[in-house]
């Protein structure tokens, strides 16, 4: 209980409408963005590259599905409990094959906890890391692109699973978006190009305070 802080309702209310704002905020300039560029494609079949995305908050899952399907993106969005990701991640990638794979949720240091690389005083991040591996051991592709991570992730421990994109380097907390511009960013990227956090560390919120990628 002593970990909980009591909130009034309008800041939950103008939490979510900031939500609302970005995702259409960004729906339109994704639009706006492939207008611009429609005379190169009317002849040219475009292939994004495939996204799986799980998720343990199924507000968020259900905002992520909408976001992925208005910009014309091809992905599965699960809705799975942090608890249960590691259980589930390796049939999912099986049966989908996804050459990007997003795992998040909720996640954040315990209160009393000061030791950044004790995963005990990670609240989630063992799943995410325990999640990652299970993906590594089960996916037939060597090249499959991973972000894994939430609030306060331990990015180190995740990074050392097998992600290829995680949070939070600085301990911070991340913005709802930040997994999905980088989910995004690799799919439309071609698979020619190696794709670096200088990309898109502009469009995070915080920038690689709050996602990174290994230098490996």
């Amino acid at each position: 209980m002593d970990d909980l802080e009591l909130i009034e309702s309008s800041q939950v209310e103008s939490h979510l409408r900031a939500v609302e704002e970005d995702v259409a905020r960004r729906i339109k300039m994704r639009e706006q963005s492939l207008k611009n560029s429609l005379d190169i494609r009317e002849k040219t079949i475009i292939h994004t590259g495939r996204i799986l995305h799980i998720d343990g908050d199924k507000k968020y899952s259900e905002k992520s599905n909408i976001y992925y399907k208005k910009v014309g993106l091809n992905a599965i969005v699960k809705n799975i409990p942090e608890r249960n990701q590691p259980i589930f991640v390796g049939a999912l990638v099986k049966k989908y094959k996804p050459e990007i794979l997003v795992i998040t949720g909720h996640d954040g240091m315990i209160k009393k906890g000061k030791d950044f690389t004790d995963i005990y005083n990670y609240r989630n991040s063992g799943y995410f890391i325990k999640a990652v591996e299970e993906a590594r051991k089960n996916s037939i592709r060597d090249d499959l692109v991973i972000f894994a991570g939430a609030c306060q992730s331990y990015y180190e421990g995740i990074i050392m699973a097998g992600a290829n994109f995680a949070s939070s380097p600085a301990r911070i907390l991340i913005d709802f978006m930040d997994p999905i511009i980088v989910a995004e960013k690799v799919a439309i990227t071609d698979e020619k190009k190696f794709v670096t956090i200088k990309d898109i560390e502009d469009e995070l919120r915080d920038g690689q305070r709050g996602v990174s990628r290994n230098r490996w």
